[in-house]
């Protein structure tokens, strides 16, 4: 194929139009910008430079000269909410909302965030009630998680497990463990008003929407336990084994009083240890530590945890040894032993907490629902050191 030197020709062409666009963008943006007040470039700035005080002022002076600025009352809004000052971002939307002018998008959009700020004011009836006028809209998406979030709040779980399936339905992503923690919640609600019949039947549901629900198979053991089926109890909190062996943790001390109850303390205890084997855990370990203490006496129960201590050495486990050699150390040792196990155990206090794993809160109990960010089964079943250690 031979070069055509004519094709050389069309190069300062092309380059020519290339710089005609952008000259014509350019002007085009010059054009625009001049438009805009000055005060919204200093609101700007002051943004850029994390001042929203001052953003705050510069943008109220815009929305003052020219009222017809919808994106700026939106913005406006927005900075109102993000400091808290809830009853002035209302008015800047629904300010918004009176406006005969607003287009259908924009008008849904105002709604939204006036829904967002009655649900950060606690305003929870007008917040559900402006979420439910967008069902229907391009924010349904949005209003629907926002809807979850109050029924959650509220503890209303059966609403919430029919807002948590239309989401699902409607493609926004799998919400199958939180209709299973949903049917939890109501279970346990039956529990503590002595319907173990209702509360089983909730219980299934659980497990039919989520089969790994740990939750709910603990529950379902408590549930027959309260009928006075131990046996059904005893087989369903063995099933945690299958689903989740760290989450034995949880379930040892019912196990351990089942097979007590049922006179087969020898076959609990071995079971347990088995676990402890598996997932070492300072909360399994003192189920074990009392079962072994009351059965095999004090020489078994202070091997044990010295022979966990080898295994899995955290000062949590440091605690429970001390603990256990007290009891076998002679009389005259005590007074000294009992001053290093006071250090040790009121500083092992700080690390025997259960952490989130998504907002890092800490607590001293276990939560399926984080009390710092509200979402479900965040926090590993282990005590933060022991993670520690585990990583």
């Amino acid at each position: 194929m031979e070069f055509e030197f004519w094709w050389l020709l069309g190069i300062p062409v092309f380059f020519g139009l290339g710089w005609i666009a952008a000259r014509v963008d350019i002007n085009q943006l010059l054009s625009e910008s001049r438009t805009l007040p000055r005060g919204y470039f200093k609101g700007l700035n002051f943004l850029l430079n994390e001042q929203p005080d001052k953003a705050i002022d510069a943008f109220i002076e815009i929305v003052k000269l020219d009222p017809e600025t919808v994106e700026l009352h939106f913005a406006l809004g927005n900075l109102f909410r993000r400091r808290g000052e809830t009853e002035r971002a209302i008015r800047v939307h629904q300010n918004l909302l009176a406006r005969p002018d607003l287009a259908a998008e924009q008008k849904a959009q105002a709604q939204y965030e006036l829904g967002q700020d009655y649900l950060k004011a606690g305003l929870l009836d007008r917040a559900e009630e402006t979420f439910n006028h967008l069902i229907d809209t391009q924010y349904s998406a949005q209003a629907g998680r926002a809807l979850l979030e109050i029924y959650q709040r509220e503890k209303e779980w059966m609403r919430a497990i029919s807002a948590a399936e239309i989401l699902q339905a409607s493609g926004a992503g799998g919400r199958q463990r939180e209709i299973a923690q949903f049917y939890c919640e109501l279970a346990a609600d039956e529990l503590v008003r002595t319907h173990p019949d209702a509360a089983i039947e909730l219980l299934e549901k659980a497990l039919a929407t989520d089969r790994k629900s740990v939750r709910a198979t603990i529950l379902l053991g408590d549930a027959l336990r309260a009928k006075g089926d131990i046996e059904a109890a005893l087989e369903s909190w063995r099933r945690v084994e299958h689903q989740s062996v760290p989450h034995t943790a949880l379930v040892a001390q019912r196990l351990m009083d089942g097979y007590q109850a049922v006179h087969r303390q020898q076959e609990g205890i071995n079971l347990l240890r088995a676990y402890l084997a598996e997932a070492p855990s300072i909360d399994l370990l003192e189920v074990v530590f009392k079962a072994v203490l009351q059965l095999d006496g004090i020489a078994a129960a202070d091997q044990l945890v010295t022979d966990e201590l080898r295994r899995t050495p955290t000062l949590l486990g440091l605690d429970k040894f001390l603990e256990a050699r007290m009891m076998t150390v002679p009389l005259q040792v005590r007074p000294e032993l009992a001053v290093v196990k006071t250090l040790v155990h009121s500083y092992t206090q700080k690390l025997a907490r259960y952490q989130c794993s998504h907002c890092g809160f800490k607590a001293r109990q276990f939560y399926w629902q984080c009390p710092g960010c509200s979402r479900w089964e965040t926090y590993p079943p282990r005590r933060t050191e022991e993670l520690n250690v585990i990583n």
